[in-house]
């Protein structure tokens, strides 16, 4: 009976204490959480090297095309390859000039038979000077014997100049380097007619090539003729360039403009290899810690602190990234501040607590 009465008053003192447990509980969850601590940093205008990148093709700086200069002729003999390093005057190939050389040998027989028939006529005008009214011989024929003579000077003439003619084809039937250089491609074969209009050899004058290079408008903007570019080659290898040309046309359908980026004679380069260029100019831009951008499907965006010590998601544009900073194209101005370490546990709109600078 007595043990009866004991458990029924535990029970009743249980009961009664629950109601002031769930009292307190309620109590807890009305006080507001302290801010988030972050750390902040600020917009600030940072020197920056590099980050700029470009990739492209390499090219010739100059790209020479060098064909036969006369039509109709049989390649005799090519003289050199791709990768050959020539210099300027030098034989390429060769055509077959068995046709020219008859032809040359016949005119020089004609004008071998001209040659006699000249002196015999100067000397017959020779005898007549100074005969003219003296009734030796007409006049008439007299001036017969001295337009023989001029007759068959002229005919000289003509044949001596298709002779000039025949020897100069002949000196262009060896086809040579208009400029000393690297052949980059070779098309002509032994035995194939030469014809004007057709290339049998690509050459790069001086063997310059260089990197043509396609990037942004925006990004074209911050490059200058003659600023400095590290290339990096297929292989890895990192070649030192410099800006020499800037193109003066945005190309409509992929707004991109045209860099060319002039490099060093090297024997790794090749003519339609791939190469990235990364722009080393130092330049001065508004820019913030990598660790305080955020990147999501949305892009990047940064939590900014207005006057109240709240943070806002603000979307930003970004550009170069060089020694632990970020260039921003667009976004917070200068002077601006953002939080960086505990911004990932802040909504848009949250208050916030100072706790330190990012450096």
């Amino acid at each position: 009976m007595k043990s009866s009465i004991f458990r029924l008053a535990a029970i009743a003192a249980v009961a009664g204490a629950m109601p002031l447990a769930g009292c307190k509980q309620h109590d807890a969850e009305k006080k507001p959480l302290p801010p988030q601590a972050v750390t902040i940093a600020r917009v600030r205008m940072q020197q920056m090297v590099g980050g700029l990148t470009a990739s492209g093709r390499l090219v010739p700086r100059e790209e020479m095309a060098v064909s036969a200069d006369l039509t109709g002729y049989r390649i005799a003999r090519v003289l050199v390859e791709e990768g050959a390093v020539v210099r300027a005057g030098q034989p390429l190939a060769e055509l077959d000039d068995s046709l020219l050389v008859s032809q040359i040998a016949q005119l020089r027989a004609t004008l071998a038979q001209q040659d006699v028939t000249l002196e015999q006529a100067r000397q017959e005008a020779g005898r007549v000077n100074g005969l003219e009214n003296q009734g030796v011989l007409s006049n008439e024929a007299i001036a017969s014997r001295k337009f023989a003579a001029r007759n068959s000077a002229a005919a000289r003439a003509a044949t001596q100049a298709q002779l000039k003619d025949l020897l100069v084809r002949q000196a262009h039937m060896v086809i040579r380097a208009p400029a000393a250089g690297l052949v980059l491609e070779r098309t002509a074969r032994p035995g194939e007619t030469s014809s004007t209009g057709t290339a049998l050899f690509t050459m790069a004058r001086g063997r310059l090539l260089e990197l043509y290079a396609e990037l942004p408008e925006v990004e074209a903007v911050a490059i200058k003729l003659g600023d400095p570019a590290q290339v990096v080659l297929a292989s890895g290898r990192k070649l030192e360039g410099k800006v020499r040309l800037i193109g003066e046309r945005v190309d409509t359908n992929t707004g991109l403009v045209i860099a060319r980026i002039a490099l060093p004679v090297d024997p790794e380069l090749r003519q339609g290899g791939f190469a990235k260029a990364t722009f080393v100019r130092p330049v001065t831009v508004p820019a913030l810690p990598e660790s305080a951008v955020r990147y999501d499907a949305d892009g990047a965006s940064v939590m900014e602190l207005d006057k109240d010590v709240r943070v806002h998601r603000r979307t930003i544009q970004t550009g170069r990234h060089a020694d632990g900073f970020v260039e921003l194209r667009s976004g917070p101005a200068e002077g601006a501040q953002v939080a960086v370490k505990g911004a990932a546990f802040t909504l848009d709109g949250d208050k916030v607590r100072i706790v330190g600078e990012a450096k």
